[in-house]
């Protein structure tokens, strides 16, 4: 595992902004008549701080012929599983993270007294047993690491979880999300590998349309695995750790493009993640399986990565210091700025950032 890099004591804080709730994404673009790639993106240039108001569909034409672009092909699970206590109270369990067969890190959430039936984060005594559907059951075990919210926990499923899963799990939902979405609408066209507990979303407006004509413009895509753990939106924690897979032909496509003078453009802060963990301090990069703790902060830069596809994130989010890393301090606050003035969308099913 990469040592974790704590963010200095000194750091200046996270960007702090008021969210309208207007601009939070309530559905897919596509429930609003808008296809995956029509939705709206800001492109931010690093050095001119310049800022471009744009659509998605238009990517290929800020990216140049020997750029790379570095996607996450982890797909989501249904990870958010109807338990009832002992005493015959009924919560939600986020499965956030699989330790090994059994254990898994997961985060119970209180349900809310609202029509949508979304929830909250648990505040009553943690159980040491919870009651699944078909006779499964969870088993607290302990706490995990310093989170005051998630646990490690044994699953008695009886029959390998992601077959369990498929019959009795739904896809994470937060209250902004108006109505429950299958899990389509949650996976990336790319996604392969099944893993994640929260969409990779930065990637969610790619079609395979989109990627054919960068391919034909001479941008290359190259694959990697990180599979995503829960992060509700209660809480601004640092990353929790993740398990990922840098395969050695990304490694070196990412090696080959920047000795070229190409750029490599990470889709998500997943991919970022994965990338610097597997990058030594040149910003050479191996090929990398196992778990990452990295956490990237404006003092330790970014090494491998040259600009970044991301949604817009919530006030104060950890996240937005690893987007301070690449873009700067000032071009971040120009950029949000102008994404609020403008009325972009936030969330999963919102719009994009694209920081060069």
């Amino acid at each position: 595992m990469k040592t974790l890099e704590r963010p200095p004591t000194d750091r200046p804080a996270r960007l702090a902004f008021h969210l309208p709730p207007e601009l939070e994404a309530s559905e897919p673009p596509e429930a609003r008549g808008v296809t995956r790639d029509a939705v709206r993106m800001m492109v931010a240039e690093r050095g001119t701080n310049g800022l471009t108001n744009s659509t998605f569909v238009r990517l290929p034409t800020f990216l140049k012929a020997g750029d790379l672009i570095v996607v996450n092909t982890s797909a989501v699970i249904p990870a958010a599983v109807p338990a009832t206590t002992p005493d015959g109270t009924a919560l939600i369990v986020h499965l956030s993270t699989q330790l090994d067969g059994e254990n898994w890190v997961v985060e119970l959430r209180r349900l809310r007294d609202d029509a949508n039936h979304t929830t909250g984060r648990w505040a009553d005594v943690v159980p040491e047993h919870l009651r699944l559907a078909d006779g499964a059951s969870i088993e607290l075990r302990e706490r995990y690491l310093d989170s005051d919210r998630l646990w490690i926990a044994r699953l008695v499923l009886g029959q390998p979880a992601l077959t369990w899963l498929a019959v009795h799990g739904r896809p994470i939902r937060y209250a902004y999300v108006d109505r429950p979405q299958p899990l389509s609408a949650y996976q990336n066209v790319y996604a392969t590998e099944p893993g994640s507990a929260e969409m990779p979303s930065a990637g969610r407006p790619f079609t395979t349309e989109m990627i054919t004509r960068l391919v034909a413009k001479g941008i290359d895509v190259a694959p990697l695995v990180l599979h995503t753990g829960v992060a509700s939106l209660e809480s601004k924690e640092t990353p929790y750790p993740e398990q990922m897979r840098v395969p050695a032909t990304t490694a070196m496509r990412v090696n080959a493009t920047r000795a070229a003078g190409g750029r490599v453009i990470a889709v998500g802060t997943t991919v970022v993640r994965a990338l610097e963990s597997a990058a030594d301090e040149t910003g050479h990069v191996e090929a990398f399986d196992g778990w990452t703790d990295l956490v990237i902060t404006p003092a330790r830069g970014v090494r491998a990565v040259d600009g970044l596809i991301t949604g817009w994130h919530e006030p104060e989010a950890s996240h937005l210091l690893m987007l301070e890393a690449i873009a700067g301090r000032e071009l971040l606050e120009l950029s949000y700025a102008e994404s609020l003035r403008a009325g972009y969308l936030w969330h999963e099913f919102g719009d994009t950032h694209l920081i060069l």
